[in-house]
Order: C-alpha cells, then sequence, then structure tokens
C-alpha cells in the first residue's frame, strides 16, 4: 500500500471510533508520527509504498486513537498558549480553557516589578512554564503531589527555556512553601464531582488520571482546602487566581467572601461559562 492508501485506511478506521469529526486530523498526525515526516512531505511523497515496521507502527497508532485515547498522549505533546510541552497519561492534557488562568495572571502581574507567584498542582507544568515564559520578572514556584508529574513538569521547564526560573516542589497543595508569601497564588485544581464521571468524554474518563480530575462528591473538595491556604499565603493585596468549572461560580464566590477575599471578579471562557476567578486579599486599612 502507498501513503496515501495508508492514509484513507486510517481515516477510515477512525471515523468509527469516538471522534469521526477528526478522523482525517488524527490519521495525518498518527501517520506523521510513524513516518516522522511533515505534513507537506507525506503530501509529497503520496504515492511512495509504505510497509514494514513503520506500517505495522502506524496500525498500533490507529488502533489506540480508535480505542478513544487522546492523540496528545499517542504522540507524547500538546500545545498550550504557543508552547509546546511533553504530555504522559501522568499528567493531564493542557486545556486551552486554561489560558484563560496565564492571560489573568499575566494581566494581574503587569503591575508588579518582581511577582512572587506561586502555581499549586502544576502538573505538566503548563501554567508555570507560559507564566514563566510571558513574564521574565517574575520570581515562580510550582508544587505538585505528583512526583512523576513533576518530573514532567521539570523537562517542560527545560525544554521551553525556562527551568532556571521556576522552583518546583513536591507536596501537597501550599505546604512544601509553609510560612513563605507570594503576590499570586494560582492553580487549575480537580473540579470534577465524583458523580460526574460517567458523563466525561471516554478519553478523559479512561486515560487522563483520576486524581488530577475528581475532587470529591460535589467536585470543590480542593477548593476547600486551597482558599484559606492561599488566603495565608498572600501578601496583603495579593490575588488568588483559579479554574473553576462549570456551575462552581456561586459556591466558588462564597468560599472566597468567607475566607475574606475581595474583589472577585469571574472570567467566562469562549463559551461564555465562568471559568477564572481571580480574587484580591484586602490590604490593611491606612
Amino acid at each position: 500500500m502507498t501513503l496515501d492508501e495508508w492514509l484513507a485506511k486510517g481515516e477510515a478506521q477512525l471515523r468509527a471510533g469516538p471522534h469521526p469529526e477528526r478522523a482525517r486530523r488524527d490519521a495525518e498526525t498518527l501517520l506523521q508520527q510513524a513516518t516522522a515526516k511533515s505534513r507537506a512531505w507525506l503530501i509529497a511523497h503520496a504515492e511512495d509504498h509504505f510497509a514494514g515496521c513503520a506500517a505495522i507502527g502506524y496500525a498500533t497508532l490507529l488502533a489506540r486513537r480508535a480505542r478513544g485515547e487522546p492523540i496528545q498522549y499517542i504522540t507524547g505533546e500538546a500545545e498550550f498558549y504557543g508552547l509546546l510541552f511533553r504530555v504522559t497519561r501522568e499528567v493531564l492534557i493542557p486545556r486551552p480553557e486554561t489560558e484563560h488562568v496565564v492571560e489573568k495572571v499575566i494581566e494581574l502581574a503587569a503591575g508588579l516589578v518582581h511577582p512572587r507567584i506561586v502555581d499549586i498542582g502544576a502538573g505538566s507544568g503548563a501554567i508555570a512554564v507560559a507564566v514563566a515564559h510571558h513574564l521574565p520578572q517574575a520570581s515562580i514556584t510550582a508544587t505538585e503531589l505528583s512526583l512523576p508529574a513533576l518530573e514532567i513538569a521539570r523537562e517542560n521547564a527545560a525544554r521551553n527555556a525556562v527551568a532556571a526560573r521556576i522552583r518546583f516542589l513536591h507536596g501537597d497543595l501550599l505546604s512544601p512553601v509553609a510560612g513563605e508569601l507570594f503576590d499570586m497564588v494560582v492553580s487549575n485544581p480537580p473540579y470534577v464531582a465524583e458523580a460526574d464521571g460517567a458523563t466525561l468524554a471516554v478519553e478523559v474518563r479512561e486515560f487522563e488520571p483520576a486524581a488530577a480530575l475528581f475532587a470529591g462528591g460535589d467536585g470543590l473538595d480542593l477548593y476547600r482546602r486551597l482558599i484559606p491556604q492561599g488566603c495565608a499565603a498572600l501578601v496583603p493585596g495579593g490575588w488568588m487566581v483559579l479554574e473553576i468549572g462549570y456551575g462552581q461560580q456561586a459556591p466558588i464566590h462564597a468560599l472566597l467572601e468567607q475566607n475574606g477575599f475581595g474583589e472577585i471578579a469571574f472570567t467566562p471562557d469562549l463559551r461564555g461559562i465562568p471559568r477564572v476567578v481571580a480574587a484580591r486579599r484586602p490590604a490593611p486599612s491606612s
């Protein structure tokens, strides 16, 4: 079979999978992965014969994708905020929605000469690395409970040339930085209610790490712990920036108010869903 025939075969196979609308694009991406060639090269060599181990490898990749495995785990790479990240099944795949967190952090840090920022639950390092890339004046700390995830975050910092400006620490939430103060506490914590697991897409439910997805019966368990810890770790006038889930605006607003935060504002994602909340620890009255 030629490369073009294999591509057509791959597209047909993926059209029977969970995401038929992406069949052609995914088949092309996996063929690039199997051949280690660019899309332009594949088009120019469409009539070349394709067989042997490389063809077997392509068939294996197609089978993985047809079962619902995310394309990012198969290729080992994901794009986030214009940067490339290594991803494995030890970390969540960075989402476009989380880019709103980075945008808010950059916006709030604009007036600070040397902002001290801590990213809680760094995962792949997407937020910390993107912020470091765009805020060279910032001092950034990233904490992560999963040691395998922490190693991936360190690798992503190195591949994006910001490793020297991010301090990576192992531990739960803010415990690795106990006693330190920051201008900004940032996090995209687990926020899916356990009862909602069955509603998730197959690639999320069956392939992404459950510990990075689920947070108790209502999805708020991590916020209940993180918000008071974050308040204690902020300088007066400092900001907390959090990603939140669908339908969580009201309870998150209440938790922030209960812990003394003010200037609470929500940012919607491209679908109009409140996705990011920024709240300020009040400065003492003069």
